[in-house]
C-alpha cells in the first residue's frame, strides 16, 4: 500500500447475473480525498458497480485495487472470488458503506448503532469507542439523539445515525448507495449538508445517485453509465454543462424536468 495510490482503483470490470450482463468492462479511479458520483438510470450497473467495489458481489473479470493492492482471486468467469476471505474483511473494514434504506439495528439505541463495529469487529476499547461515537452523533446533527432507538427518529436522521456508524469505523472511504433516494425533499436536505461537510473535510468518498445537484456539487469526477458501460466521464462542470453524449444529455434533460 501506498499513500499515493487511489483508495479504489478498478479496471476492466465485468459483472453478470446469469445471462444478464450488468457490467461491461468498467474503470473507476477514487484518489485519495476526491468525491466520485456514479449517475445514470436505474438498471445502468451503479449500485452493482459500488458493491463490486466494496466486495459485496464477486465480478467474474477485472482487476480491484484497494490503495494499491491488487485483490487476490481464485477461478474464473463465474466461478471467481476472492482467495484471501482475511484480505476481503480487511478492506471492506477501510471501505465504509452507507446504504439506501439505513440498515441500522431496530434492538440497538442509536449510540450502540454507531459503537458496535467498532467494538465488536475492530475490538477497540469500547471508552474510547463511546467518546468517538458522540462526537460522531455531533459532527451529524444528532448528538442529543444517542439514546433512543431508530423508530423514534424520522428518515433523515436515521440515514445521518448510519453516516456516524460509518464514520465511526474510521474507514479509508465512504460508499454511498443513493443515500437520499428513500427521503422526502426536507429529510433529504438534511443528508445532503452532512455528505456536502463530509467533501469539504477532503474525504473520499463514491456516490451512487439520482440527484444531480448533489452530483455537480460534491464531486470532482462524475461517471455516467449506461446499460453497463460508461457512456462519458469528467469534471461536473463539463458533463452537467458541456455533455458531449447524446444519451447523457437526454438523461438530463429527463432528470430536469
Amino acid at each position: 500500500m501506498t499513500d499515493t495510490a487511489p483508495v479504489i482503483e478498478i479496471s476492466g470490470l465485468h459483472k453478470s447475473y446469469g445471462a444478464l450482463e450488468v457490467l461491461k468492462g468498467v474503470d473507476l479511479t477514487a484518489p485519495r480525498g476526491h468525491v466520485v458520483a456514479l449517475i445514470g438510470s436505474s438498471g445502468s450497473g451503479k449500485s452493482t458497480l459500488l458493491r463490486c467495489a466494496n466486495l459485496l458481489e464477486d465480478s467474474q473479470e477485472g482487476e480491484i485495487r484497494f490503495e494499491g493492492e491488487p485483490i487476490a482471486w481464485r477461478g474464473a468467469g463465474p466461478a471467481r472470488q476472492p482467495a484471501d476471505r482475511a484480505q476481503v474483511t480487511r478492506i471492506r473494514t477501510n471501505l465504509s458503506m452507507v446504504f439506501q434504506q439505513f440498515n441500522l439495528w431496530a434492538h440497538m439505541t442509536i449510540l450502540e448503532n454507531v459503537m458496535e463495529a467498532p467494538v465488536t469487529v475492530l475490538r477497540r476499547d469500547r471508552a474510547e469507542v463511546e467518546t468517538a461515537a458522540r462526537g460522531y452523533l455531533d459532527k451529524v446533527g444528532i448528538g442529543d439523539k444517542a439514546g433512543v432507538y431508530p423508530a423514534q427518529l424520522s428518515g433523515g436522521q436515521q440515514q445521518r445515525a448510519a453516516i456516524a456508524r460509518a464514520l465511526a469505523m474510521e474507514p479509508r472511504a465512504l460508499l454511498f448507495d443513493e443515500p437520499t433516494s428513500a427521503l422526502d425533499p426536507e429529510l433529504e436536505q438534511e443528508v445532503i449538508r452532512v455528505i456536502k461537510a463530509l467533501a469539504e473535510e477532503g474525504r473520499t468518498m463514491v456516490i451512487v445517485t439520482h440527484d444531480m445537484s448533489l452530483a455537480r456539487d460534491v464531486s470532482d469526477h462524475v461517471i455516467f453509465l449506461h446499460q453497463g458501460r460508461i457512456e462519458e466521464e469528467g469534471p461536473p462542470e463539463a458533463l452537467f454543462d458541456r455533455p458531449s453524449s447524446t444519451r447523457l444529455r437526454q438523461f438530463l434533460s429527463a432528470t430536469a424536468a
